[in-house]
């Protein structure tokens, strides 16, 4: 009983990761994914940081609402 709870938990793990692949790889094609007003970049010299406050935010909002409608009881 304990290895199939094991094995169903690596599975949805799996999934999950190739989930979360696929989206950076979709987003990766949208231009203006990670540049948004409110991102904040800061380079000096040969430092480059990057602070995506603004896409983290709609990342965040477009999660929740799809949670939300995946597991509305």
């Amino acid at each position: 009983m304990a290895v199939e709870s094991l094995g169903r938990m690596i599975l949805y793990i799996g999934i999950l990761l190739v989930l979360i692949g696929g989206f950076f790889i979709l987003m990766g094609k949208i231009p203006w994914f990670g540049r948004l007003p409110g991102d904040i970049i800061y380079r000096r010299g040969g430092v480059t940081v990057f602070f995506p406050i603004t896409t983290m935010v709609l990342v965040s909002i477009v999660l929740t609402l799809l949670m939300n409608i995946v597991w509305r009881r």
